[in-house]
């Protein structure tokens, strides 16, 4: 009898040590090994600075973790140029940049474009606003990713008029439309695409 009823004083002198050391016995071990050392859509200043020293700085919007994110890059436009070529030849460098493969920095850090196919683009028609930038692919035959990418990054631009918007069309005599880069555009590029209005005449 004796002997049975030493037993449970024993154990209960036994779980003190484990109670002072905080240790609970349902807790659950959190140890997963170290995070992540690659930082997704992160460009070192280097990286990000070696690509706008060729030209006319600008600023282009590429997909990253499926959001649009701005990245630096140049394009070339001549001194002395009108300020309607200008705008033109702005459009065409920030297209030729959308299009172009990101560079091994940018693919280390989840970058990627949705804008394929050699776009081009001109100034506006007979009756268009004179802001029209018309492509040679008609905007709504984009994916709603690659149109979010080319507002986003026209609107941003010289190519724009300043208030965020942009005035598209495509090769057809289809009148063209008034593009927003909303932060909703920007945060889901994929989710239908950029709102648009009618443009009116210009």
């Amino acid at each position: 009898m004796t002997r049975t009823r030493r037993l449970p004083a024993l154990l209960a002198l036994a779980a003190v040590p484990l109670a002072g050391c905080g240790i609970r016995a349902t807790e659950v071990p959190t140890n997963f090994g170290p995070a992540p050392s690659r930082v997704h859509c992160s460009l070192s200043g280097t990286a990000s600075s070696a690509q706008a020293d060729r030209g006319l700085p600008v600023q282009v919007f590429l997909l990253c973790g499926a959001q649009l994110v701005a990245v630096d890059r140049a394009v070339q436009v001549p001194d002395g140029t009108a300020d309607s070529e200008r705008r033109v030849l702005v459009a065409q460098g920030l297209l030729d940049q959308l299009e172009a493969s990101p560079s091994a920095a940018e693919k280390d850090a989840g970058y990627t474009t949705d804008v394929r196919g050699a776009l081009g683009v001109s100034g506006p028609r007979r009756g268009d606003p004179e802001e029209t930038l018309r492509l040679s692919t008609p905007p709504d035959d984009l994916t709603s990713v690659a149109r979010s990418q080319i507002v986003c990054t026209f609107s941003d631009s010289a190519a724009a008029e300043g208030d965020g918007s942009v005035i598209l069309g495509g090769p057809t005599p289809a009148p063209p439309r008034r593009y927003a880069c909303t932060d909703e555009v920007r945060t889901r590029p994929g989710g239908g695409g950029p709102p648009s209005s009618a443009a009116g005449g210009g």
